[in-house]
């Protein structure tokens, strides 16, 4: 029998500052064999009385006939003014896996935040209480996650194969902002804001520390943080009804995202998220010869190039109208050099924080002096033949600046950033002041075989992935001072 893998610690240290990362995760098939139910989902809920009953009926009905494992159903309370938590309150007396959690402020974050932190459940999920996802895609979101395959499971309504029926300014404003996502933040999942996601519940308790936001940014926050420390996000086309009596302000919505957006990309250059430790603590890392990971950085660096090259081009032209071509040459590329490096530190390399930012720069204005021999050499040589025109000069700066990319990228990849690419075989950076350690508490045994057979028509994964997977380790809870009341059942 394999020995069980005892979960990543999370070590306590000040009581303001999230936790030190002790590596490191090992996930596999989740123990269905347990007395803690293995699905624990979540309905925030804020003056709901009037559909809280159906929706809890509703899907406790649909988990009772088609999840095949323990579940519990937990109801968070934000801070509601009506009678939303007694009647909560009432419907979980009568069914045993429903639980209500009361909090004293309101905000769909903090109530997600608090409930999963206290859970023991391997698999956490949560959906609106007006049900708009079809609860047929409930297996296929989860099943992943049970089966080890992914990380974070989320059902979106912009996949090709989704169904939606909501208003154009609803539709209008989901893709802009997911396009916003895509290019500030670079991120890869398709539909940050559908209320219907999941996570494994050993993965939430290391990077719940590390996410700020208490209202609906908290999705957004969630997801980004998941992607940059190389998790795997599995997404599932979701049959989605718009609820025409939604209360949500969609324009107060919209700028708070927005402000969000600023924030976690303030945090990720200065450093507040230690990426580089979750990555190497919570991350799938790359498998030998992965051609995913090059790809993806050519096509980010390509961007950030075109970018520095019409930046480029247009500094060139200005100071061309006074200066000679050599000094604005060098103007128009030491003005984009530090950009295109600090852009390409963190949107292609996946590089934040001020570790090595000094070092890094210096090494790119070694990498810009390259870029400058060659273009230099290019004007150098379309003068030596005669009395170009402008578009001459022009021409022979972008061709040299071309090559000058080319070289550029690979020197950033392996020699500047060569440590900050990501590798499961990196070290965690140390921690300067360990705190003691309790010791974790016992883990369950390793997954039944049995665990292929429960998972049929509920993954899409192989079999022989299930199987072949290392066992995971229950989550630990992470304490918070949040006023909390529980009505148990």
């Amino acid at each position: 029998m394999t020995a069980p893998i005892s979960a990543p610690l999370l070590v306590a240290g000040a009581a303001t500052d999230p936790p030190t990362i002790a590596p490191r995760l090992q996930r596999g098939p989740v123990d269905t064999t347990g007395p803690v139910p293995v699905l624990d989902v979540t309905i925030p809920v804020y003056n709901e009385e009037k559909d809280i009953e159906a929706a809890l009926r509703r899907l406790h009905r649909h988990l009772t006939d088609h999840f095949p494992h323990p579940f519990a159903i937990t109801v968070a309370d934000n801070a509601s003014t009506d009678d939303t938590l007694p009647v909560a309150e009432r419907v979980a007396r009568e069914l045993p896996e429903v639980r209500v959690v009361h909090l004293d402020e309101k905000g769909r974050g903090r109530a997600l935040r608090r409930v999963w932190s206290d859970s023991p459940s391997p698999v956490l999920a949560y959906m609106d209480v007006d049900l708009s996802t079809d609860l047929a895609a409930l297996g296929p979101l989860v099943a992943p996650l049970i089966s080890g395959h992914s990380d974070v499971a989320i059902g979106t309504r912009l996949a090709r194969g989704s169904r939606v029926v909501r208003g154009a300014k609803r539709e209008f404003i989901s893709r802009s902002y997911n396009l916003l996502l895509r290019s500030s933040l670079g991120a890869r999942f398709s539909d940050a804001q559908c209320g219907f996601k999941a996570i494994r519940g050993d993965v939430a308790q290391m990077l719940l520390p590390y996410t700020e936001d208490n209202a609906w940014f908290f999705d957004t926050e969630l997801l980004v943080l998941a992607e940059r420390s190389g998790l795997r996000i599995a997404e599932v086309p979701v049959d989605w009804t718009d609820d025409p009596d939604s209360t949500v302000d969609i324009v107060r919505t919209a700028v708070d995202d927005v402000k969000g957006i600023v924030r976690i990309s303030r945090d990720l250059v200065r450093g507040r998220i230690p990426v580089d430790q979750l990555r190497t603590a919570v991350g799938r890392g790359t498998i030998p010869g992965q051609t995913s990971a090059l790809f993806t950085q050519v096509v980010r660096f390509g961007l950030v190039g075109v970018g520095s090259t019409l930046a480029y081009l247009a500094i060139f032209v200005l100071f061309r109208l006074w200066a000679d071509p050599q000094a604005a040459n060098l103007i128009a590329l030491l003005t984009t050099a530090v950009g295109n490096t600090a852009a390409n530190r963190l949107f292609t390399f996946g590089v934040s924080g001020s570790a090595g930012a000094l070092k890094h720069h210096a090494q790119g204005l070694i990498v810009f002096a390259i870029g400058l021999a060659l273009t230099s050499g290019a004007l150098a040589a379309v003068h030596g033949s005669g009395s170009p025109g402008r578009g001459v000069e022009v021409a022979a700066v972008v061709g040299a600046n071309l090559l000058a990319t080319l070289v550029r990228f690979l020197l950033f990849r392996l020699w500047v950033f060569r440590s900050g690419t990501p590798s499961s075989s990196r070290a965690a950076a140390p921690v300067t002041a360990p705190v003691p350690v309790p010791a974790p508490a016992p883990v369950p045994p390793p997954v039944a075989p049995g665990l292929t057979d429960a998972l049929v028509g509920l993954t899409p994964a192989p079999a022989s992935s299930v199987l072949t997977s290392t066992p995971s380790s229950a989550p630990s809870s992470a304490p918070s001072s949040a006023p909390l009341k529980e009505s148990h059942r």
